[in-house]
């Protein structure tokens, strides 16, 4: 019993050493730069076939981080909704976009690779669809936050909301890179915590949001 505790206490500690090394490689290289001998040695694993085994394809790896920080975004998110049920304040729901996502970013610690691993997925044709699929995973969260954002925007457009749903996603993603990036290499940043950068990003996307439509010929 004791022995077969410790193999899985080490088999655990293995894959999350792989899970780091592959996110952080991942976010600095990009996806198709890094393969599974450099991660393994970056993990500290002699082995050069551990990624293989313990997640199968590179997408299988990718999901797997993908899934293990979006499990605590959405609960974050949750959390959030909960507090503002039945709100029609179009900042209310920016905020649950916003701030679960700089919060885990916060609550990991400094240097982080998730938004830069979010950024370079995201624009990889291969595994793009990952990061859409784990989001997808919470769906009845999703589908209150639509249903929220939805009723403090009366009369917009639904392919005008589409549209600034992708305009809101990259900004957040791509500002929390930026703000990721300067951490990491002790660069100055444009606003001095998480807090304010979320405070920065909810200002400007509310702003998006609730730009005035201009008729279509």
């Amino acid at each position: 019993m004791i022995s077969r505790m410790r193999r899985d206490e080490q088999v655990n500690a293995t894959r999350e050493a792989l899970l780091a090394a592959a996110e952080r490689l991942f976010a600095e290289r990009g996806v198709h730069a890094v393969g599974n001998r450099q991660i393994s040695e970056a993990a500290g694993q002699g082995n050069n076939a551990a990624v293989s085994y313990h997640f199968g394809t590179k997408a299988d790896l990718i999901r797997a981080i993908a899934r293990k920080h979006a499990g605590q975004i959405e609960r974050l998110r949750e959390r959030m909704m909960t507090g503002i049920a039945g709100s029609t304040d179009v900042r209310d729901w920016v905020s649950c976009l916003v701030r679960p996502y700089t919060e885990h970013l916060e609550s990991l610690g400094s240097p982080t690779w998730y938004a830069r691993f979010t950024a370079q997925v995201m624009a990889d044709p291969a595994f793009g669809a990952i990061m859409i699929d784990e989001a997808l995973t919470a769906a009845p969260i999703l589908r209150l936050f639509q249903d929220g954002l939805t009723r403090s925007l009366p009369g917009l457009p639904a392919e005008l909301y589409s549209e600034r749903v992708a305009m809101a996603r990259h900004l957040v993603v791509q500002m929390c890179v930026e703000r990721e990036r300067a951490l990491a290499e002790n660069l100055p940043t444009f606003r001095p915590t998480w807090h304010d950068t979320a405070g920065g990003l909810i200002e400007a996307i509310v702003a998006m949001w609730q730009a005035p439509v201009t008729p279509r010929p």
